[in-house]
């Protein structure tokens, strides 16, 4: 089987435990403001690999991965789902922890036999959620975000120990009533592991221009650390309101 792959990345450090082989996919749906990686949007494009080619490559620096592991990011991975699972399918059968950074903008709560077949064999999700709200959500990437709130669920109905990452946005997600909402959604998740609250930067304007395409936030700055520490306590407070069940949250 073969994949459209942007680019590999042999030491990610944010990307899951420990030091990790990168996978990034070719191809995505959404169009977030923010997005860091413009050149992953369009699919069709990137270089076609099999998986055995990407652990080929793993293995060539497997030394520096004994406490890590293999994470497909993009672009969106869940839109090669078949490639996904053979990758990771793989990689499991080397005994390579796994783990899907995605947004979830092609999940179909009424068809995913494909995408569960690729969750057979992920070991964690790390799920950005870009806002609580449908419509604001819509306005941020071109979606709306009730597919995405139901994967988050259905991760928890599987079992699956899922990442949150939020990025705060000056003026867009840079909001304690949203915020404090999105935190009593995520005390319904009992499979939550860990919570990244991220400030907003617009280290990306450079690789929009050198694509031609207008950065879409202008000149919006970037968020103050301490105001993303705010809006992780924000969200933390929604979580402690909405526990609800008697379940303990390790990062509570």
């Amino acid at each position: 089987m073969i994949g459209h792959i942007h680019s590999t990345e042999s030491f990610g450090t944010v990307d899951g435990p420990g030091v990790r082989f990168v996978v990034f996919f070719q191809g995505c749906p959404l169009r977030c403001q923010y997005c860091h990686n413009p050149d992953t949007w369009e699919f069709g494009k990137g270089t076609e690999k099999t998986a055995e080619e990407l652990m080929q490559e793993y293995d060539s620096y497997k030394e520096f991965f004994k406490s890590g592991g293999i994470t497909a990011t993009g672009g969106e991975p869940l839109a090669q789902p078949e490639f996904l699972a053979e990758l990771f399918s793989l990689a499991k059968s080397k005994g390579v922890h796994t783990c899907l950074d995605t947004s979830a903008g092609v999940y179909n709560p009424s068809e995913h036999t494909k995408i569960d077949e690729a969750l057979k064999y992920t070991d964690l999700v790390m799920l950005d959620i870009k806002h609580i709200d449908p419509e604001a959500h819509k306005k941020l990437t071109g979606v709306d975000n009730r597919h995405i709130l139901a994967f988050a669920e259905h991760l928890r109905d599987l079992k699956i120990p899922v990442w949150i990452r939020h990025v705060v946005v000056p003026d867009i997600t840079d909001d304690d009533d949203e915020l404090f909402r999105l935190g009593e959604f995520l005390s319904e998740l009992t499979n939550l592991k860990a919570l990244d609250v991220l400030p907003y930067h617009d280290m990306a304007k450079p690789k929009y221009k050198e694509l031609g395409i207008e950065y879409p936030l202008g000149d919006t700055p970037p968020l103050e650390k301490s105001r993303a520490v705010h809006a992780r306590e924000v969200i933390m407070n929604g979580i402690r309101t909405g526990l609800k069940n008697g379940y303990h949250l390790d990062l509570i």
